[in-house]
């Protein structure tokens, strides 16, 4: 059989580890031909998928498995067990919806057109995130403005003159209410300065190089994925000129059988050479095809789990500063509220008889009343 499983050759390099506890062992898409030495998985190889009614136990090396050409499909030069005959396989994360389970094949877009690599679709969430973050950093920039700006009315409204000549214990309240006009400008002005400091500035700056990185792992996948075509194509062509060497070798055969001749024998050898060539090029192709495509699996399960935590350390920094946001928040209502505490002690203890004996003392013009005027 020409067809691929989930084995991956353990000959090649660069296959990341498996954690310490990782529940199976890690395989990949390799192709099998007849007459070629099977490739055995290393014990230390993390698995993405393990058929799940294999009996080998976790980090045991894989039974070597030949499947029809009914028993798996091939989507984009990418070979998969067929769901309808293979049996449900194991995921790498089976307690979670991570990344590196379900992101092999490819979608077709909202209008059904054409298909998005399942790697596009995380390189799309992870640019949407990214997006996100800065809008919320610009969110926040408009609250520091506004900030600043209710600071600044406060302080001018504190110095207004209005009222100023309010006097006795009233009086003293009403000039204590202005002056916490001047301090709850001060609170504000220093919320808006926090909130630039601790969370827009971190916000803006967190992963300044994030589009960047992903641009490089998008072209390094990517010229994976075009190699791995070119590997396919090269292991088609090679079937199809197997399969005419062994046409012609049979024609010939037959043509021996009619016609007993030294050239039709020498002709029978030549094509047989041919033949046998055809196959060793096969199985050259087919060997080439396993290593690029192995190397495209390592690279697709490392860069996953490299997204998947770039996402949760995204999800983190974000929650951490908003958070922060909202520490702040409550901060400058506490500090508000403490610059009128003076103005309610104040309000407290206003008190009019007293306000009027004040003001008369002060402005009297004569204690005696008038009197009758006798005639």
């Amino acid at each position: 059989s020409t067809e691929t499983t989930w084995e991956r050759p353990s000959s090649v390099p660069g296959t990341p580890k498996s954690p310490p506890n990782s529940p199976s062992v890690l395989t990949v898409n390799g192709y099998y031909i007849s007459g070629s030495p099977v490739h055995q998985l290393d014990s230390g190889h993390m698995s993405l998928r393990k058929t799940s009614g294999d009996p080998q136990s976790p980090g045991s090396p894989a039974a070597p498995r030949r499947q029809s050409k009914e028993s798996s499909l091939t989507i984009n030069c990418v070979t998969f067990p067929h769901p309808d005959v293979m049996p449900e396989q194991q995921l790498l994360k089976p307690s979670e919806w991570s990344y590196c389970d379900y992101f092999w094949a490819d979608k077709k877009d909202s209008q059904g057109n054409n298909t998005v690599s399942g790697f596009e679709i995380l390189l799309q969430k992870q640019l949407k995130g990214k997006q996100m973050q800065k809008e919320m950093a610009e969110f926040v920039r408009e609250r520091i403005k506004i900030e600043e700006e209710y600071a600044k009315n406060l302080s001018k409204l504190s110095q207004n003159s209005l009222a100023a000549q309010e006097e006795g214990t009233l009086g003293e309240a009403w000039a204590q209410l202005k002056k916490s006009l001047a301090d709850e400008a001060e609170v504000h002005l220093k919320f808006s300065s926090k909130l630039q400091s601790e969370v827009e500035k971190p916000l803006l700056n967190f992963r300044e190089n994030f589009k960047k990185d992903m641009k490089k792992c998008d072209h390094h996948i990517a010229d994976l994925r075009k190699h791995l075509a070119s590997r396919y194509s090269a292991v088609e062509k090679a079937r199809k000129a197997l399969t005419e060497r062994q046409k012609d070798l049979e024609m010939k055969t037959q043509q021996l059988e009619v016609k007993l001749s030294n050239k039709t024998e020498e002709e029978i050898k030549k094509a047989r050479r041919k033949s046998t060539q055809a196959g060793d090029d096969l199985m050259r192709c087919v060997d080439l095809y396993n290593q690029a495509q192995s190397k495209w699996f390592e690279e697709m399960v490392t860069t996953t789990l490299e997204l998947e935590r770039l996402e949760v350390e995204r999800v983190e920094m974000i929650r951490q500063h908003l958070c922060q946001y909202t520490q702040l928040r409550h901060e400058t209502d506490m500090f508000n509220q403490s610059t009128v505490e003076l103005v309610d002690q104040l309000l407290r203890k206003v008190d009019p008889a007293k306000d009027r004996e004040l003001w008369v003392k002060e402005h009297k013009t004569g204690d005696i009343r008038p009197v009758d005027m006798e005639i």
